[in-house]
């Protein structure tokens, strides 16, 4: 293991950002924790159903703040699609080899779930499993497809975004909602905010790759106003305070993406930023490096199968013949939020498994040696990078 650290901590180009990767592995945590806390699968009369404690603990909803991080996974996302899109011109790339190589980075994970998920319904059908406790589970899995389906759909537009102002999707998504609850405009209407509201993260990260965003001020304006401009939505404008869907709320500020899940995604954005120097000085300790190089290598597994892992848990903690505190009982008070955190290590470790069995659709035949060749500074480097 220290050979490994030592390998990586070297191979690592001096003049490398590692907060940029630091940044994303945050984003990617955030959702995961964010999702085994927020989502309970409960049975009832032999159906699995969901659930989640925000809809009876709405005091709750400050946690969620934490939590849903997709902006900053924009923001990244942006900053390296245009730096990398610059370097593969700059090579002779064409661009449908450059996003060619970045779509099959993102979803060649992707296959191996489907193709799991799809004879396990088939074997779960067979065995006399409920439709409607399969709807449940298959949507948990395939659920966190749309943002990879977004995202992809905004790395293909990044000739054409690399320049745009945030300020004119941030508008799109302002005239939407205005449209949607205060002139009574259909709800459809609503779902041209989930390309609209990801643009504007991910033209900030356009902005960052062109040498915007460098003064403290400009981040501390992103910061504050946009966190001011989320708790007057919230305090003023009828807007939900959870920033994750709640089942049976009339509102979600994810599902499509509200105005004020944009303006705090700034705020996100904002801090974001801030912290850089900070991470950078800690990712200087090559042990705290090597591990964000891992989990960046394997961002998309880690995402993929946290769901798997958490329900394979609930399966097995079924064969206890009871209902476990905080895994199979309704989320209705405090004692299910500390028993969910007990069970966090558990997940944690049947993630793990999912990993070492599916880690190589995402990297490649080679392991730990990968690991090493994609931190060489060497140009071609940054068009594979996803």
């Amino acid at each position: 293991m220290r050979e490994l650290v030592r390998r990586i901590d070297a191979a690592t180009p001096p003049g490398r950002d590692r907060a940029v990767d630091a940044l994303r592995a945050v984003a990617i945590l955030g959702v995961v924790l964010g999702h085994w806390l927020v989502t309970a699968l409960v049975t009832d009369s032999g159906t699995v159903h969901g659930a989640s404690p925000l809809q009876n603990l709405p005091q709750l909803a400050p946690f969620s703040w934490m939590f849903q991080t997709l902006a900053v996974f924009f923001l990244v996302g942006g900053q390296v699609g245009v730096k990398s899109y610059a370097s593969a011109r700059a090579l002779g790339t064409t661009y449908r080899q450059w996003f060619g190589a970045r779509l099959a980075r993102l979803f060649r994970p992707v296959a191996a779930v489907l193709v799991v998920w799809t004879v396990t319904a088939g074997a779960m059908l067979a065995t006399g499993v409920g439709p409607d406790t399969l709807h449940t589970l298959l949507k948990l899995v395939l659920s966190p497809l749309w943002f990879l389906l977004v995202f992809a759909g905004l790395t293909a537009a990044t000739p054409l975004v690399a320049r745009l102002h945030p300020l004119w999707p941030l508008a799109v998504v302002l005239h939407i909602d205005l449209l949607r609850f205060a002139l009574g405009g259909p709800a459809w209407l609503g779902w041209i905010n989930v390309v609209a509201g990801w643009l504007v993260p991910y033209c900030l990260g356009a902005a960052w790759a062109r040498g915007g965003l460098s003064g403290r001020t400009t981040r501390w304006v992103l910061l504050t106003g946009g966190a001011a401009a989320t708790a007057l939505l919230v305090l003023f404008a009828g807007y939900p305070a959870s920033m994750v869907g709640v089942p049976g709320a009339a509102i979600s500020n994810l599902n499509p993406p509200t105005l004020a899940a944009v303006t705090f995604g700034l705020a996100q954005c904002g801090a974001a930023l801030l912290l850089r120097g900070p991470l950078r000085r800690v990712l200087a300790r090559p042990a705290v490096w090597a591990a964000v190089a891992l989990l960046n290598l394997s961002a998309m597994t880690v995402f993929l199968w946290h769901q798997t892992a958490m329900m394979a848990v609930t399966t097995i903690g079924l064969l206890a013949g009871g209902a476990l505190p905080g895994l199979h009982t309704v989320p209705d008070g405090p004692g299910w939020v500390l028993a969910r955190l007990c069970w966090l290590p558990v997940f944690a470790v049947a993630l793990l498994v999912c990993w070492a069995a599916f880690r190589t659709y995402e990297q490649g035949r080679g392991g730990h040696t990968k690991v090493v060749r994609e931190q060489r500074p060497a140009r071609t480097a940054e068009v594979r990078r996803a």
